[in-house]
C-alpha cells in the first residue's frame, strides 16, 4: 500500500487538527474542516490505511486518529520540502532580478560609451578645423537647461551654451534625439 496525495492531505489534516486541539482527529472533523470533499467513510477508510502503514494510531476504540513519530517526520520532512522549493524559488527569482540589472546596466553601458565616443569624434572634428588643442567636456543639465561651457587660455574665448530643450539640441547638432526624462519635483 502507497502514500498517495489523498493520504498524505487526511494526514496532515489529521496533524495539524491535533497540534491545535491536542485531541484525537476523527472522520467527521476531517470532512467538515478540510477542503477535500470527502465523505467520513471515505475518510475512515483512509485513515484506516495510515494507521496500516504506521503513520497515525487509534488510543482506543471510539477515539479518533492522533500521529504517531513516523507520521510527525513525514509531515516535517514534507514542510521542510516546500520551505526549501520556497527558498530555491525566491532565489531563482533574484538571480532572474539580477541578470535584468546586469543587463540594463550593459545597456548604459553601452551608450555612455557611445556619448564618449561622439564627443571624442567632436573633439577631433573640432581640433582638426581649428588646428588647436580642444577639450571638451561632458554636458551638464541643471533644471531644464542644458549647459555646454568651453573656456581657453590666453587668446581664445569661453564658450557656454544653454540650451532650454535639451532634445531640440542635441538633434540639430547631431542629428540624434534623445529621451530624456526629467525629475519631478513632489
Amino acid at each position: 500500500m502507497e502514500l498517495d496525495d489523498r493520504k498524505l492531505k487526511i494526514l496532515k489534516a489529521v496533524i495539524q487538527n491535533y497540534l491545535e486541539t491536542g485531541e484525537p482527529v476523527g472522520s467527521r472533523t476531517i470532512s467538515k474542516y478540510t477542503d477535500l470533499k470527502l465523505s467520513s467513510a471515505t475518510i475512515r477508510n483512509e485513515m484506516a490505511d495510515l494507521e496500516e502503514l504506521g503513520y497515525i494510531v487509534q488510543p482506543h476504540t471510539s477515539a479518533g486518529r492522533i500521529p504517531t513519530d513516523k507520521g510527525y517526520r513525514l509531515y516535517v520532512d514534507d514542510l521542510m520540502a516546500q520551505k526549501k522549493q520556497e527558498l530555491e524559488d525566491r532565489e531563482s527569482k533574484v538571480s532572474d532580478r539580477e541578470k535584468e540589472v546586469d543587463s540594463m546596466r550593459d545597456i548604459l553601458n553601452e551608450k555612455v560609451d557611445r556619448v564618449e565616443e561622439l564627443l571624442q569624434n567632436v573633439a577631433k572634428v573640432l581640433a582638426k578645423d581649428t588646428n588647436y588643442a580642444t577639450m571638451i567636456t561632458a554636458p551638464q543639465v541643471k533644471g531644464n537647461k542644458l549647459i555646454i561651457s568651453t573656456s581657453y587660455a590666453g587668446n581664445l574665448a569661453l564658450e557656454t551654451i544653454a540650451v532650454e530643450d535639451k532634445a531640440d539640441f542635441f538633434e540639430e547638432m547631431f542629428g540624434i534625439r534623445p529621451e530624456i526624462r526629467q525629475k519631478r519635483r513632489v
